[in-house]
């Protein structure tokens, strides 16, 4: 699966990796139609037929994630709106007990996010999920999304690592697709983000797990510790 003794930086996505997809899957097919309804006497339906297809016709792209985007598209501020469904934003299961082992052994977890920054305050400040790792980056600080090479090119600037004895861990393939090319040494895929939806299909040649539990033994054991600096 992922042999940690040849890490020592390990990249983390945050929704749908470390954070329940539900919350961004709920806001952006239940929650924001509805407004978005309310706003332009539509029916939630009929929303969410004229909403959808915007979204995924920018799937990949920086706009794709970008709040202050779909605020200006959409006239809502989508922030807000977010806010309004706050109290979903929620830990995925053994998330803390796994940031805790990789710091433990000295394996400096790393967010590397999509998520733009007012929502990403939002769910921070909701978690507290920053105190567990030792930076978080946005790709909108680097004017590109993951599954763009030039992010990985301008994280090198932003982030100083070795990217062979790196690791990502992400539930988006595309993502993790992109990590691989970009020369990233070990991908790991989430299958199953969203705990109200069924479990994703593997990927062909990237390991995966479903939940950290599957990976919490290795990184206990004394195979992943590094010896003092």
């Amino acid at each position: 699966m992922i042999d940690w003794p040849k890490a020592d930086q390990v990249f983390l996505d945050m929704d749908g990796t470390l954070l329940d997809l539900h919350f961004d899957n709920h806001f952006w097919l239940e929650h924001l139609p509805l407004r978005y309804g309310q706003a332009n006497r539509l029916t939630a339906e009929q929303a969410r037929d004229l909403i959808v297809p915007m979204i995924m016709a920018e799937r990949g792209s920086l706009n794709w994630y970008c709040t202050d985007y779909w605020s200006e598209r959409l006239r809502l501020d989508i922030t807000a709106l977010k806010a309004e469904v706050g109290d979903r934003i929620a830990y995925r299961p053994q998330v803390k007990e796994f940031l805790q082992a990789l710091r433990r052994n000295r394996l400096a977890p790393v967010i590397l996010t999509n998520c733009h920054p007012d929502p990403l305050r939002l769910k921070l400040d909701r978690t507290g999920l920053d105190q567990y790792v030792d930076r978080v980056i946005s790709s909108h600080d680097l004017g590109a999304a993951k599954e763009e090479q030039a992010f990985w090119d301008r994280l090198l600037d932003h982030h100083t690592h070795d990217r062979e004895r790196a690791v990502m861990v992400d539930d988006s393939l595309p993502v993790l697709e992109s990590a691989r090319r970009a020369g990233i040494g070990q991908c790991l895929a989430i299958l199953a983000p969203d705990s109200q939806q069924p479990d994703r299909e593997p990927h062909p040649d990237i390991p995966a797990v479903r939940h950290f539990d599957e990976v919490l033994p290795a990184l206990s054991g004394q195979g992943a510790a590094k010896p003092p600096a």
